[in-house]
């Protein structure tokens, strides 16, 4: 055993064993003694660029995004390269190991395994190899995504782009809402020329697809840039949330398979889901190999307009307006939004036994799980949003939250000038009240809301005090300029 002690470019202690390396892609990665870090070399000497990119990447940027108000929620969503060292002519990084969630368990059949996002993206590894206690539910999943599209939009905040944004370079963990994007150090910084990824095949945007057989130089090629991350970003949401690939159909463009797939996944890229042409919709073996894939790889009963009106607004915005013009895609900002609203859609399955566990609301008179098919039963409460701009006039704001029994309200329901993201106080992260399903009635609990009033009896609801919601009962949930008005609707199930 070779335990280096040496030290990185700005003069701090750096340890590590040398032998019996991890490779990836482009590094050999060794541990620290207490495993606390890793050191990963490169195997190619770098030039004059790259090192310039690396020093941004510990040095300032890196600064910015942690040692600034909510830098401690960032070291959750980022492995962050914390410094360089020079060893035996190689250049290498300082990474923060990845946290213990990010493994399979012990007692499974991936046991050890880093929880790469192939695994949970793909239908068949989901179904074959997942084991049941990693798999997650609905509620994870979309917290994921959140997570994710909450990075991206981090990092195009300062400036910067992922050159390879994919399943590869984001470790999942769905049965506890973690995620984390690694491979920092690939990231296009501003002013210097891209690092040499060509990206991993599924996640590449079509116009990059189409310019790869020029020249890196060539002022015709497509580089990774945010255009390039905001369609690997919505190809991540929709793989994570469906376990299908959205373009990946049954159309044939050529009989060459490389020419196929370029074509497939570059200029005639096609959207599987397209209202109009329907020319790439998936082609089911019904006694092959997709049976395995059931019911992910099947639009027809999990269509994309499964998880609500907002995300199915972005889902068309990225693979049909966007698909092949970049500039019109969803930003991450956008998805973030829309995931956080799409989380106030879900309901518990009623039949314990359901893979999924939760559903999105879908406005219907008869809501059931798409999953496994439970209907729900009784009285399902929803709440719509509505807001003032004027301070007179409220208007819908286009946000809804469902009922069920131990469901939260929090300040951002209350005031629209709050969002849930990495800014909030602790204070703002409590609840201020919550539902239950008592004696045949539906009620809110007031916990912490002073302006708490019930609109349509024009009485308050103090601290402490619960009210029915009814068909038709509107709630002024806060006083302030930007407090919102709840109307209520009764659905039955």
């Amino acid at each position: 055993m070779s335990h280096i002690k040496t030290n990185a470019k700005d003069g701090s202690p750096v340890e590590f064993i040398y032998q019996d390396p991890m490779q990836g892609g482009m590094k050999d990665v060794y541990f620290s003694p207490d495993k606390s870090y890793v050191v990963a070399f490169f195997r190619k000497k770098l030039d004059a660029r790259g090192v310039e990119r690396l020093e941004k990447l510990v040095g300032p940027y890196r600064q910015g995004i942690f040692e600034q108000t909510g830098g401690e929620y960032w070291k959750k969503l980022f492995c962050w390269p914390q410094k360089i060292v020079e060893y035996q002519g190689k250049t290498g990084l300082v990474v923060p190991a990845y946290q213990p969630h990010f493994f399979f368990g012990k007692n499974t059949a991936l046991a050890g395994a880093e929880k790469e996002g192939k695994w949970f993206a793909s239908a068949k590894n989901f179904n074959r190899f997942v084991p049941p206690t990693e798999k997650g539910d609905l509620v994870g999943y979309l917290r994921i995504c959140l997570q994710i599209a909450r990075a991206v939009r981090r990092l195009h905040a300062a400036g910067l782009a992922h050159s390879d944004l994919s399943y590869k370079n984001c470790l999942v963990d769905p049965a506890g809402g973690n995620a984390c994007i690694i491979d920092i150090d690939g990231l296009v910084v501003p002013g210097i020329f891209p690092p040499d990824v060509v990206g991993t095949p599924d996640f590449i945007a079509p116009e990059v697809n189409q310019t790869l057989s020029l020249k890196r130089d060539d002022p015709h090629r497509k580089l990774p840039s945010r255009d390039t991350d905001l369609h690997a970003l919505a190809v991540l949401i929709y793989m994570y949330l469906f376990h299908r690939h959205p373009l990946r159909g049954g159309k044939t463009h050529d009989p060459d398979p490389q020419e196929d797939e370029r074509l497939t996944m570059g200029e005639k890229a096609l959207f599987i889901e397209h209202p109009t042409d329907q020319t790439n919709r998936v082609k089911l073996d019904k006694n092959g190999s997709d049976q395995v894939c059931l019911p992910w790889v099947d639009p027809e009963r999990l269509p994309y307009a499964l998880f609500g009106p907002t995300l199915k607004a972005l889902f068309e915005k990225a693979f049909i307006d966007g698909l092949h013009q970049p500039r019109l895609r969803p930003s991450a900002d956008d998805w973030e939004d829309a995931l956080v609203k799409t989380m106030d859609l879900i309901q518990p399955c009623p039949n314990a036994a359901c893979g999924k566990k939760w559903f999105i609301f879908a406005n219907t008179t008869k809501p059931k799980c798409p999953y496994c098919g439970a209907a729900y039963r009784g009285v399902l409460p929803v709440l719509d949003f509505y807001s003032s701009r004027n301070g007179t006039d409220f208007k819908p704001d286009n946000h809804r939250l469902m009922v069920f029994s131990g469901q939260s309200l929090y300040q951002w329901h209350a005031d629209r000038a709050i969002f849930p993201n990495e800014k909030l106080t602790a204070a703002q992260t409590k609840r201020v009240g919550y539902f239950s399903f008592y004696q045949d009635k539906w009620l809110l609990v007031n916990e912490t809301l002073t302006g708490l009033k019930n609109l349509t009896a024009g009485a308050p609801i103090p601290v402490g005090k619960s009210v029915d919601l009814t068909e038709g009962l509107q709630l002024l949930l806060s006083p302030a300029a930007t407090g919102r008005i709840v109307n209520v609707k009764i659905v039955k199930g």
